[in-house]
Parts: C-alpha cells; structure tokens; sequence
C-alpha cells in the first residue's frame, strides 16, 4: 500500500507515476490483442496502435489514495489540452484517434466527468448536452490555464466538440502500482506453478523495463507489441518445467576485474599448471562465476531437489574418471613435464568442448547451458580439502607446493 505524505515537497507519487507507466503499459498489453503495439512518451504517457492503425493516448495519474477527479481538476484538463493539440494536428474528425484517462482515483458522483467513465457508453445524450456540461464546467473557473484549454476547445465547431468528446474515456479506480504484480501473475501466469510465479514475474518485469528503456533511449525505434510479452512470458514459464531450470546469468560478468595472472583459486591454479591460455583461464573464471551464481540462485528459488547437486556432480566426477584413465594410459612416472602437460590440456579440452554433447551430463534434461557444465567442473576442480577432479596428472602430487604450504 502507498502511504501519503503531508510533505508539499515531496516527490514521492511523481516518481512512482514514472514506474506506473511502466508497470500499466506492461498490463494493458497483457490485457489487448497481441498485434497492439505501445509506445511511451510519444504522444502522450502511452501510445497504444492496434492492427488497423487506430491509435489510443493514455494519460496516467498515479494518485494518493482517496484523490477524487471533479469538473475542474487539473489531471483531466490537462490531458484534454494535450489531446486537443493531437485532434487538430491528425484532421480533426477524420483522425483516428481515441483518448484515455488513467486514474487511481475516483470520479466525484456529482461530476460531469461520469460521462466519460465506461459505463456511460451507452447513455443516450443529445448531442448538445455533453458539449454544455463541458462548457458549463469551464465556465466556472478563473485559472488561466483553464482559459487557455477553453480558448482551444472553442476553436472546435460543434459537430467537431462532440466528436471529440465522445472519444474520451476515463478509467477511474485503476489499479494501483503495487497491485499490478499480483494481477498478472493471478490472471496471465495460470501456466505457471504457483511456487515459481513470482519468479517468472521478475524476470518478465525485468525484460520489460530494458524494452522499455531501450525504446526511450531510442536504441530501438519500433513499437513493443503484445505478442513480444506472450513469447517471453512463454519462453520463461518452459523454463520452470520439471525437466529444465532458468538460465539467469548468461553474458553477467564478476563485479571485480578479472585477473588471470593471480587469482589464488585452486581451479585458476590447475589452468595455468597445464599451460592453459590468459584468455582461456579468462574464461574459466567466468564459466565458474555464472555456474556458481546460477546454482545460488535455484536454490533461493527453491528449484532444485533434495541432493540433485551432489547427485550431478557425481555424474560429472564419473565421467571425468573415465576419460581421464583413457587419456593418463600411456603415460609413464618418469613422463617428461611436457608430455604431462599436453595430456592434462587434452583431458581439459575433452572438458571444455565434448563433455556438452552428453546429454547424461546435463543437471536436467532441457538445461543446455554451457556455463552450467563448464563451470561446475570448475567449481569440482576448486574444492577443498582436495579437488574432486584436476587436469594435470601430478596436480595432486603438487597440491601443497602450489597451495605454497609443506605436506
């Protein structure tokens, strides 16, 4: 719930109006056809164009609670100025314009501005009496600013008040911004499982406001339509089925700068003892850094099993056992470093590039991530007291030395 302040200076409800612009075009989208597309600030908060090309201005007012909308409040003026502008400049009756007022508030009972509310549609009015009431209405205040909009509504003729007018609409009551998580996940998210809603919500927000800041900034010029939301909301819910889990930290970077050349880590260590490149061993510290994440985070979402880590990464220990007795055969205790070296890069490779394409090495079955493979034989190759798999055949042998401690 949003609490008011008694501060005149605070700017607590303009800011939130800036995220509720946000959060409704991402509900009313939900809400249209999916071939609608929205554009903010634009020609007003929002720009909806359905298939045809009919276009609908959104003005939107996040209110204080108990706010109440009456004949002269500024909120409905003030979007009647900006609509004004539009209707004249897109032909006047000819346009293809719609306008809309999006309020938490209410309508006063005794305002003319029920006229506008949805309910009122079908009200039969003739044809004179919404232009009086309007008139009637302006006529009551001595604001300046009122004065200049009636100077603008009386450059209309009659026929053009009407039509204008009647293309208003105000939605009153609407949900706040703290309400609208809860509305989509209620009623677009029945695909996902309750446990995981909230989850999935986060990222589709998260999505939607880089869209969003994207098209303000003018990185991308189109319209964001409402099948782009369908598709994602989609693409995210798959990604909680029983058989995959969400991959959150593709392209994330560690906050710290990365250096190859002394990171102290066990893993980093058994890299460079193979001869294993700076941009290899790059890398690898990234691969460990997204797998690391990644499991961190399923496991605050609740996501994976009781013992489904230990489980996957005996899978993955068995499997580098196997390959590793293949490629260690033919060597010999007194093998030269160099012929050492090339069979740990050799079983480092099979890692690296081979081990993606088993599909028993996957934790679920549709998780194809390569960090997530990667990454946990990193995290395998970092434990402590003693690293369930290493690439070098004598790293075990070395351990105390490159850990610069005596046996």
């Amino acid at each position: 719930m949003t609490h008011s302040t008694t501060d005149k200076y605070s700017a607590g409800e303009q800011g939130l109006g800036y995220i509720y612009q946000t959060r409704l075009a991402l509900l009313h989208l939900l809400q249209l056809p999916e071939d609608t597309a929205v554009f903010l600030e634009k020609d007003d908060d929002l720009d909806f164009i359905n298939v045809n090309g009919g276009k609908s201005l959104a003005s939107l007012k996040h209110k204080a609670e108990g706010d109440r909308l009456t004949d002269l409040s500024t909120d409905f003026w003030k979007s009647v100025n900006i609509w004004l502008e539009r209707y004249k400049r897109d032909g006047r009756a000819t346009s293809n314009l719609r306008f809309f007022l999006v309020t938490t508030g209410t309508v006063s009972t005794d305002s003319f501005l029920n006229n506008f509310l949805p309910d009122q549609l079908d009200s039969s009015n003739d044809e004179a009496s919404l232009i009086e009431l309007a008139d009637t209405a302006l006529a009551k205040s001595k604001s300046p600013l009122i004065g200049r909009i009636t100077e603008k509504f009386n450059e209309l003729d009659d026929t053009e008040k009407q039509d204008f007018l009647e293309r208003i609409l105000i939605f009153d009551s609407s949900p706040r911004i703290g309400d609208i998580p809860a509305i989509i996940k209620d009623k677009y998210m029945r695909t996902v499982r309750r446990d995981h809603r909230e989850f999935v919500f986060e990222r589709l927000e998260g999505w939607w406001s880089d869209a969003v800041i994207k098209q303000l900034t003018g990185i991308m010029t189109e319209g964001l339509f409402g099948y782009e939301i369908s598709d994602k909301l989609a693409s995210f819910a798959e990604e909680y089925k029983v058989d995959n889990l969400p991959i959150t930290f593709r392209g994330k970077v560690p906050d710290n700068e990365i250096d190859t050349e002394s990171d102290p880590r066990l893993f980093v260590a058994q890299l460079r003892e193979i001869g294993i490149s700076s941009n290899r061993i790059r890398s690898a510290i990234l691969d460990y850094y997204r797998a690391f994440e990644q499991r961190s985070a399923w496991a605050r979402e609740s996501l994976l099993v009781s013992g489904e880590v230990e489980e996957y990464e005996d899978r993955l220990a068995d499997e580098w056992s196997r390959y590793k007795d293949v490629v260690f055969e033919k060597l010999e205790n007194d093998s030269a470093e160099e012929a050492l070296q090339e069979a740990g890069s050799t079983l480092y490779d099979w890692v690296e590039f081979e081990t993606g394409k088993i599909e028993s090495l996957r934790i679920r079955t549709r998780v194809t991530e390569p960090y997530v493979l990667r990454g946990s034989y990193h995290i395998l190759a970092d434990m402590m007291p003693e690293p369930r798999v290493y690439w070098h055949p004598k790293f075990l042998e070395r351990f105390c030395n490159i850990l610069g401690v005596s046996k």
